[in-house]
């Protein structure tokens, strides 16, 4: 399989029959099943390997609870579960071990910019195939119609929101950068108004920010859609979020990639600006706008 065609392993387990499965568990299930559920889509691997009182310490469960859970979602054990948990792991990462095989192979002959490059196309790669437009769509839609857009990202994140920002305030009624040079304490006090109806987007990507999952989840507790921009399905973030918006951050060198980032800042940009005909109205006369301080008069 080519780099063209390759779904991170995460994506691809959670796109899966049993990853669709244990998400429809995580969203509608009883307390204890919705942790159970939760536990392995963010740890399949290690899913894989523990004993079933493990799992059960793991997830704060009894044994039987988690006996049940598996034979409540079509499993004659947790062993049989856990025996499909793996096959599931397996099927997902043949595809991704034979890009980083093929990476890997390149490298040799390779200058460290080149492989970057590399990395930056395989991630483009993974993030088009990570989402339907669908969900573009659904998250342009609830951007659109809020009160307010705070746009959050801290460190490396934050030209990431200064990016999105800038995109967005043609088209949103108030859109509001958080942090920008001011850091978390700022981006606390951009909160103080936040309520029902507004979005906040976060961007979180590796290293990931605690303070960034504190302020989504005072967000939250506020009432306010969460949409969460990350690079895969087990990052904290997702948990936090109503919508969330998956970049590939793969890198060899550097913690993260945000090459994946801003094609996807800029898909959600352009699913916002042909939602509807009064932002199509907008975009023409920002041209008009703009056009008289561009050179020769044009954009």
């Amino acid at each position: 399989m080519t780099a063209g065609n390759t779904i991170p392993a995460d994506v691809a387990f959670v796109h899966s029959a049993l990853g669709k499965v244990l998400a429809g568990v995580r969203a509608e299930g009883s307390a204890s099943h919705r942790s159970i559920a939760d536990y392995l889509m963010r740890n399949p691997m290690r899913g894989t390997a523990l004993k079933i009182e493990e799992m059960a310490e793991g997830c704060k469960v009894s044994t039987a609870t988690i006996s049940r859970f598996a034979r409540d979602i079509g499993f004659n054990s947790y062993g049989a579960m856990r025996s499909a948990l793996a096959e599931t792991l397996h099927t997902a990462m043949q595809p991704v071990e034979k890009l980083r095989t093929s990476i890997a192979r390149r490298k040799v002959s390779q200058s460290a910019g080149e492989a970057s490059m590399e990395y930056a196309r395989s991630n483009l790669a993974a993030t088009q195939g990570a989402h339907s437009p669908q969900v573009l769509d659904a998250v342009a839609r609830k951007v659109s119609g809020a009160r307010t857009v705070y746009v959050l990202g801290l460190g490396m994140s934050s030209s990431l929101a200064a990016m999105l920002t800038l995109h967005l305030q043609p088209f949103c009624q108030h859109v509001v950068e958080m942090a920008a040079a001011g850091g978390t304490e700022v981006a606390a006090g951009q909160l103080v108004h936040l309520r029902r109806g507004d979005v906040l987007v976060v961007f979180s990507f590796p290293r990931y920010s605690s303070d960034v999952m504190r302020l989504a989840q005072f967000a939250r507790s506020q009432r306010a859609t969460v949409v969460a921009i990350t690079d895969n399905p087990s990052a904290p973030m997702v948990s936090l979020s109503d919508h969330v918006l998956y970049a590939s951050a793969a890198h060899g060198v550097l913690p993260s990639s945000m090459v994946a980032a801003v094609s996807v800042i800029e898909a959600l940009v352009v699913a916002l600006m042909v939602s509807n005909k009064a932002n199509v109205r907008k975009a023409v006369r920002l041209s008009e706008v703009i056009g008289e301080y561009m050179v020769g008069g044009t954009v």
